[in-house]
């Protein structure tokens, strides 16, 4: 069996289907990801011994600022996405018996097309619960697109939703599926998650509740990481009370001189020496003093059973290490699902939401006081020991036991629809 895992976003966006690629391989099957260009994208999947296909600009430079946004509206910037994705999907897939998408919607109707026209099997998986329509929790604002403030029913909120997105890029969508020889569709949102969408994330930390949008749950998406911890942050672990590590991923926050003091200082102001990671903020120490080390891109499922607690901007793939790790969390939530981590996180009491995306030295000095405190350090173990790591094992098993659709290179509706649905 030959599977294309396609994504298209941070590295929370690519190392899950990482993950999934170095299940499927050691199961026997053979798996290649497609994924931005990015060097620390093609570092990972090289590491991991996981074959990539290059697909699109690179990330980091565009949400960093390095680079121009792309040109055009966003519809225009959709139809282009759409079109340039579509093809090195297509190109990639060939021979393969299955596609799974995530990342950037454009990115994911894309393979949702190349699946079409190859005539063989799609899965959508969503790396959080947000994006996913439910009767238990409203959809995200879409651009130019707000809630009607006066609806409060969730399912007609989700209804708003599917109309919103079918505005935004319906058109660039079907337009091209015409270009293609392929079929229009009347809602692109549902078209490209399907009516049974995968949701990898671990079921203590995001439950999925009862509802009538069938999901299938496999659990988190780990990629299991050995490399040992750098000579100098050892040393640092080793020399003194247990440090806390403060790093936002691939948030720009800005200004990160700014960023960086604060955050050392609400650290400092509770006692605490520091962990520094750069991340796509570049944050950088602020002085000299021993207290402080500053890490690259480092093995977190080491480090963070090592820390205090883990101050962090709420991703999935942070929150998830952090929790599996026992450390206690202190998130500054700032975009899409990270709110919804926050919350988690405050709920199952192993952790403190910071209040908005703002700090101040007080106030994140104040959320991390509380996340430091016994209870919620025990807490933080105690969760800690019912955290499932298996979750890409379970989605390779599941691909690798239904059996392969395969069409004759064109769209087949009926059989597409059936197999779009069957884990």
């Amino acid at each position: 069996m030959r599977v294309l895992l396609s994504t298209y976003g941070s590295r929370g966006d690519v190392e899950p289907m990482a993950a999934l690629a170095v299940q499927l391989r050691a199961s026997g099957a053979e798996a290649l990801v497609c994924a931005p260009p990015d060097a620390e994208f093609a570092r990972l999947l090289d590491g991991a011994g996981v074959p990539m296909a290059a697909v699109g600009a690179a990330v980091r430079p565009l949400v960093t600022g390095a680079v121009p946004p792309p040109a055009g509206d966003l519809s225009q910037q959709a139809a282009a996405m759409i079109a340039e994705h579509y093809a090195r999907i297509t190109a990639a897939a060939a021979g393969c018996d299955a596609i799974v998408a995530t990342g950037m919607f454009p990115a994911a109707a894309a393979a949702r097309s190349a699946a079409d026209k190859l005539g063989i099997r799609y899965h959508h998986v969503s790396l959080q619960p947000t994006l996913l329509p439910s009767l238990h929790h409203p959809p995200p604002e879409r651009p130019g697109r707000p809630l009607p403030p006066e609806v409060v029913d969730n399912r007609a909120l989700w209804e708003h939703d599917a109309e919103s997105m079918h505005a935004l890029f319906g058109k660039a969508f079907n337009d091209h599926r015409a270009s293609a020889g392929l079929s229009t569709v009347e809602s692109i949102r549902d078209h490209v998650l399907t009516d049974r969408p995968w949701l990898a994330t671990d079921p203590v930390l995001s439950p999925w509740p009862p509802t009538d949008h069938e999901v299938v749950q496999t659990g988190a998406w780990i990629l299991p990481d050995a490399r040992p911890l750098p000579e100098d942050l050892e040393a640092f672990l080793d020399n003194g009370t247990a440090p806390v590590y403060i790093g936002f991923g691939s948030i720009p926050v800005r200004p990160a001189s700014t960023a960086a003091r604060v955050a050392i200082g609400a650290a400092r102001a509770q006692g605490r020496r520091v962990i520094l990671a750069g991340g796509w903020a570049d944050l950088a120490l602020i002085d000299d003093r021993d207290d402080c080390i500053a890490v690259g891109e480092v093995n977190q499922q080491a480090l963070f059973r090592r820390v205090a607690a883990v101050v962090h901007h709420g991703g999935a793939g942070t929150t998830f290490a952090a929790a599996r790790a026992g450390a206690a969390q202190v998130l500054v939530p700032q975009i899409v699902d990270q709110p919804y981590w926050a919350r988690r996180v405050a709920d199952l009491g192993i952790g403190a939401a910071h209040e908005g995306p703002g700090v101040t030295v007080r106030s994140l000095s104040a959320s991390l006081a509380t996340a430091l405190t016994p209870q919620i350090r025990y807490a933080a173990a105690e969760v800690a020991g019912t955290i499932r790591s298996d979750g890409a094992a379970v989605a390779a098993k599941q691909l690798l036991e239904a059996a392969p659709v395969r069409g004759c290179g064109s769209e087949g509706p009926e059989s597409i629809d059936r197999s779009s649905t069957t884990p």
